[in-house]
């Protein structure tokens, strides 16, 4: 009885820190324990609520094009789908944008990581970005911006409100026609973490759901 009695001590501790484990082997902190954090500079807020996944924004108006990468962007609505999104009024793809009211939102993999930080690196008023990161360039159907090739979904959008622009460079897209690759399954996305750092998307973990 006394070697039965610590077998099931020792399976409770040993459950009891297999609870306290995050998805990652990570220890999480005992309920109610106390937690002593530091100041957050306010400017590095925006690295804990990147939205993600990093997307490319192709723009074009007037001969010019450009490529931009973008991670401020939200979901709006389901169905037709409404993207809001973040553009600077300092990047040539505002410009681009707010004059034609169309672009394309092409999602890449981890493996266009490299082009994906190198576009966010220059300028699209003095660099062929297409040109130099090797992206591969194809006409889209639904908006004068060329489509990526090279990334697994392309979704071709065109601005239905621009009222907050001035204000906020805050843009509402519409997407007409979205394509993805079908031979990607489960795409390995980017997301931006801040100062030059990216996660990759992970496994998928499966929860209950009312959407059917």
């Amino acid at each position: 009885m006394r070697e039965h009695g610590r077998s099931a001590l020792t399976a409770a501790r040993a459950s009891r820190r297999a609870a306290l484990q995050g998805g990652g082997g990570t220890p999480l902190r005992a309920q109610g324990s106390a937690v002593k954090k530091r100041a957050l500079p306010l400017g590095r807020v925006y690295r804990l609520l990147e939205p993600g996944p990093v997307v490319l924004v192709t723009t074009a108006h007037g001969g010019r094009t450009n490529v931009m990468t973008m991670s401020w962007l939200t979901m709006m609505d389901f169905e037709p789908p409404l993207v809001g999104c973040v553009m600077s009024d300092r990047n040539f793809s505002f410009e681009l944008l707010r004059r034609s009211r169309q672009c394309v939102i092409n999602v890449p993999s981890a493996e266009l990581a490299a082009a994906v930080a190198g576009c966010s690196n220059c300028s699209g008023r003095r660099v062929d970005k297409f040109a130099r990161f090797g992206l591969t360039v194809a006409p889209a159907s639904r908006a004068v911006a060329p489509l990526i090739g090279d990334c697994f979904a392309n979704l071709e959008c065109r601005v239905v409100d621009s009222r907050w622009a001035k204000r906020y460079c805050f843009f509402v897209l519409e997407v007409v026609k979205a394509s993805v690759d079908p031979a990607v399954a489960a795409a390995r996305a980017l997301h931006h973490r801040g100062r030059g750092e990216f996660m990759v998307a992970g496994r998928t973990i499966k929860l209950p759901s009312r959407m059917k």
